[in-house]
């Protein structure tokens, strides 16, 4: 570009052609302008990272011409790093209400929040940051208020997108504003920035009016306690959880201290209205098991996750065991698959029923193969490799294990929990009884090496560590 005008230039520090790690800068007329400042997650690639930050660098030697970093939603890999690099920057930040509301909470725990200027902005509205001049445009996604934005400059108009998604009836916030981007179109852009995960997955996104009624139907024909993992920033998909567990006569317990925050958060921008209250997470094991649904961080297979520590066993309030549900309620991250996997593998050990999105969309049941054991685990209801009382098979085995309606393998009718047989464990002779008994977490009544248990009525008997259920 010649002329006046050639000083606009877009630089990527981090989240071009990968996932997480979003700090995006625009270049115009000797000022800069940053988009989104977000984390990335080691996962196998580096397996001794646990969170990873762009390198603010060049930005930093030239924040007295950085005119203000703007947020585009309040996903992690957009929002997680101001925290972490603000202190570098020293610019304004500019975010819709519920950002904002996920970023205070942030900084508070820096702390930070008494110092870094945050200006709420409400969603399609303008931001004047001379040069630059910015128009805030709807878009559909996983999280409240998710925004594009049209940046107005003196070379031409450039689309910057965010994370999108063409969704019609997203049940929390309004759809896309389609209408808005086609009239930019007739007005024409010079060059349309644009980076969101499975963009060039073939095919069409499920509606999240879709995964409302099918979690209704799915949750309300369970037995047992059931644990759902979803994003704890997917607002509309923890509005949908708690309906269903409401209408199948189920309290919700949120486990996991990132849900409680965007819980806050979400409350405090007027989400969740219709929502009844939480159970507290302390207060859970006191629900007998058929009226209890636990929502927990996870999806991801994240390592020190609530739901690794159940899978686990480690958990210092939570026990998932025979004949439990645990309903994966997102999709996957690329790179993740292999700790989703093992959290997967470890519920399956403990005799958890596993359900991923597959099943709640309503597709047929998804067979998946445990990874380090090669046991085949069914879907929904008992299908393929379940028998007509809804056991699942483990054919590597030759074992099978019930669940649901009238017999639960290792629950006996008014004698508490019994340490399961080889017949009805994953293990080979009777080793995995054995290795059950050594870890105390299901133990004849009486008897419990690592804790007391505590009964309630129509509830198994559950472990107390630290004094606390």
């Amino acid at each position: 570009m010649s002329g006046p005008d050639a000083d606009l230039a877009f630089l990527p520090l981090g989240g071009t052609g990968e996932i997480g790690m979003n700090l995006n800068l625009y270049r115009c007329g000797g000022k800069w302008l940053a988009v989104d400042c977000g984390i990335g997650f080691g996962g196998a690639e580096y397996p001794e990272v646990e969170i990873m930050v762009p390198d603010p660098a060049f930005i930093a030697d030239r924040r007295d011409r950085l005119v203000g970093l703007v947020i585009t939603h309040a996903h992690e890999d957009h929002i997680g790093g101001v925290a972490w690099l603000w202190p570098m920057l020293r610019c304004p930040v500019y975010a819709t209400p519920f950002a904002a509301a996920v970023l205070r909470r942030k900084l508070a725990e820096v702390p930070l929040l008494a110092q870094v200027p945050i200006h709420v902005v409400a969603p399609g509205s303008a931001i004047e940051l001379p040069p630059f001049s910015l128009r805030l445009l709807r878009v559909a996604h996983s999280i409240p208020e998710s925004q594009a934005l049209a940046i107005t400059t003196p070379a031409g108009i450039v689309l910057h997108t965010g994370d999108w998604k063409l969704d019609p009836d997203p049940m929390v916030g309004p759809p896309t504003d389609e209408a808005a981007f086609a009239a930019l179109g007739e007005q024409g852009v010079l060059a349309m920035v644009c980076d969101s995960t499975n963009a060039m997955v073939e095919g069409h996104s499920g509606s999240e009016s879709e995964v409302r009624r099918s979690l209704a139907v799915l949750i309300r024909g369970l037995r047992g306690r059931v644990a759902v993992t979803c994003f704890a920033s997917n607002i509309a998909r923890i509005e949908s959880i708690a309906l269903a567990a409401r209408d199948a006569g189920r309290s919700t317990a949120l486990v996991g201290r990132s849900l409680r925050n965007v819980e806050a958060a979400a409350r405090e921008c007027g989400y969740l209205r219709g929502v009844p209250d939480f159970v507290p997470e302390d207060e859970a094991g006191s629900i007998p098991d058929d009226n209890l649904l636990i929502l927990i961080t996870g999806s991801q297979g994240e390592p020190r996750s609530a739901l690794a520590r159940v899978a686990l066993d480690t958990h210092s309030r939570v026990v998932l065991g025979e004949g439990d549900t645990v309903i994966f309620s997102s999709r996957v991250i690329p790179g993740n698959e292999r700790a989703i996997g093992t959290v997967q593998d470890n519920l399956v050990r403990r005799g958890v029923n596993l359900m991923t999105e597959v099943d709640h969309l309503g597709r047929a049941g998804a067979r998946r193969m445990a990874a380090s054991r090669g046991a085949c685990r069914t879907g929904a209801r008992g299908r393929d490799n379940a028998d007509a009382a809804g056991g699942w098979r483990y054919p590597e085995f030759g074992a099978w294990s019930a669940r649901g309606r009238g017999q639960r393998s290792g629950r006996q009718a008014g004698a508490g929990w019994r340490a399961p047989g080889a017949a009805d464990r994953r293990g080979h002779g009777g080793a995995a009884a054995d290795a059950v008994q050594r870890r105390g977490a299901r133990q004849p009544r009486g008897g419990c090496q690592r804790a007391a248990v505590r009964r309630t009525a129509g509830q198994r008997p559950r472990t107390v560590r630290g004094g606390r259920p």
